[in-house]
């Protein structure tokens, strides 16, 4: 448990070392800590150090981690980062704090009609698919403007902003500068972009916000 502690102070001292290199405050770019098949054990001593911001794929697997140890931390924001089906709108929006994966209309009405059942409007970030990778979750490209104009004219989501990943072996600082360009022209304010190998490039080309996981918490369990 010391070494997550200790681990969270380099990636702190990393994020504000890139930040004042890119002109920006440390305390413009948020550390998401991706938690996700961590044990109990390892989330507890990242809360004991005083973090507050997590992130979670799957929402079965975040509501298992979170339904006890979430409740004792009234500040705590749970980000959810991973595909998410319509039949679990529901469930995510009872639980999470943000919503990262808007990526296709049907999507979005499931997510606002949850909203409005439970009293709730969360920020919700549209995930852009920026390699076109058909395996992976995202909107393409070309229909992002017709995916925003849908969550703001039809669904009427609270849309801040802009997630993407990268494809494996290509350069993200390209795939970065999409998205920076993509928020600026729908004049959003939120990136999240970048993780445990390219976060320092991310926040260099704009990322308000950096998903950590393996640089923080060690290699995911299997």
């Amino acid at each position: 448990m010391d070494d997550i502690r200790h681990n969270f102070g380099g990636i702190e001292a990393r994020i504000k070392k890139a930040a004042q290199e890119a002109g920006r405050a440390a305390g413009d770019v948020t550390l998401v800590a991706v938690s996700k098949v961590q044990p109990q054990a390892s989330i507890q001593a990242a809360l004991d150090y005083g973090h507050r911001v997590f992130g979670e794929n799957r929402v079965q697997e975040a509501q298992e981690h979170w339904q006890t140890l979430k409740p004792p931390y009234p500040d705590l924001k749970l980000h959810l980062i991973g595909g998410l089906q319509t039949n679990k709108a529901r469930d995510a929006v009872a639980l999470f704090d943000v919503i990262e994966t808007v990526d296709r209309p049907k999507l979005a009405d499931a997510l606002a009609e949850a909203m409005a059942k439970q009293g709730r409007r969360l920020p919700c970030l549209m995930q852009v698919n920026t390699g076109e990778e058909p395996q992976k979750g995202g909107v393409n490209p070309q229909e992002l403007e017709a995916l925003y104009k849908h969550t703001q004219e039809k669904a009427g989501l609270l849309i801040t902003g802009l997630m993407c990943i990268p494809p494996v072996g290509a350069s993200p600082i390209f795939h970065f500068g999409l998205l920076a360009t993509w928020a600026k022209r729908l004049g959003l304010s939120t990136l999240s972009m970048g993780m445990s190998e390219d976060f320092e490039e991310a926040i260099r080309m704009g990322a308000t916000h950096v998903r950590v996981g393996s640089a923080l918490f060690g290699k995911r369990a299997p």
